[in-house]
């Protein structure tokens, strides 16, 4: 069964540069380029007006930007090394401090955010992953070692129970929070992973990147349990529906596709574009309708929303 999704619009030149992560909360959507500013967009709306403007959040861009499920918090990486943790205060975003750790270009990339906004997660150029706990003055907690590969992509249940880190080597880890410790080390991966996602109840991991297959692993076990394929170019983001049941991918070649994780197939591909898509994000559910954003190189953000009765 496959589904239909229809553009329902586009902010051409949303940023000057390409776009490189982007965040959700239930009523935003936050952009973040290579230029310095970070762009917040009403998602209440169905021409998505702009609603504030982060003036010189990093000089010199920022890379990845992590938003809480409970609109909280707002984390995001700049190239110059630094990372800002962002709170609302009377309905706008606001820096609350920087994470430091000595940080280098570099030193910090992928970052994660909790349900919460408590605890906020990244992974480094040397594969080191660290947790942070952003209610005792983002103070470090834990510090993951792997096998030294660049960290390229992280996710945190949303539960915060899990950290979960893919790798320029192929590597993939699901550390536990709590103890501190390695759950897994999962198989099946030799090319860089751009992207790694928990299912919201937690119980699947979804990576892929450079194979241009998504692997979903058994959380609990560790095993492999599929291998999606279709795509035919490297993958850089994925995002899953807040319900589990479908999964949505973006890749170098301007695809975005929806999956089904019952059917374990493609249910919709679309080509707003051949440049990259960096970025792919679900919106908060309109209705019976469900809606995703994507964006990348071309600088703009495209919105499809599910055709009625579809």
């Amino acid at each position: 069964m496959s589904k239909q999704y229809l553009t329902s619009h586009t902010i051409d030149g949303a940023h000057i540069t390409d776009i490189f992560s982007l965040a959700v909360t239930s009523t935003q959507i936050i952009s973040a380029s290579g230029s310095s500013s970070l762009k917040v967009h009403s998602t209440t709306d169905q021409d998505f007006p702009l609603h504030q403007t982060l003036e010189k959040a990093h000089r010199l861009g920022c890379h990845h930007i992590a938003a809480s499920k409970n609109g909280s918090k707002l984390a995001s990486a700049g190239f110059d090394g630094k990372v800002k943790i962002w709170a609302v205060k009377d309905d706008q975003w606001i820096e609350e401090g920087e994470i430091v750790d000595g940080n280098k270009a570099g030193e910090i990339w992928a970052t994660a955010l909790s349900e919460d906004g408590q605890y906020f997660a990244s992974t480094t150029y040397d594969g080191r992953v660290n947790v942070w706990d952003n209610l005792a003055g983002r103070r470090k907690i834990r510090e993951f070692e792997t096998k030294g590969s660049y960290g390229m992509s992280i996710d945190l249940s949303l539960d915060g129970k899990f950290t979960a880190s893919g790798h320029k080597n192929g590597g993939i880890y699901i550390f536990n929070n709590d103890t501190g410790r390695l759950l897994h080390s999962l198989p099946g991966q030799v090319k860089p992973i751009r992207s790694v996602a928990f299912s919201p109840g937690g119980k699947l991991l979804a990576a892929a990147g450079d194979a241009k297959v998504i692997a979903l692993y058994d959380v609990a076990s560790g095993e492999q349990v599929a291998n999606l394929m279709g795509h035919g170019a490297w993958i850089f983001s994925l995002d899953w529906s807040n319900t589990g049941e479908y999964l949505l991918s973006g890749a170098f070649d301007g695809k975005a596709k929806v999956w089904s994780i019952d059917q374990r197939t493609c249910v919709a591909t679309h080509t707003e574009t051949d440049k990259t898509i960096w970025s792919v994000k679900w919106l908060p559910k309109i209705g019976k309708n469900e809606g995703f954003a994507i964006a990348g190189a071309n600088r703009s953000i495209s919105f499809y929303r599910e055709a009625t009765g579809g």
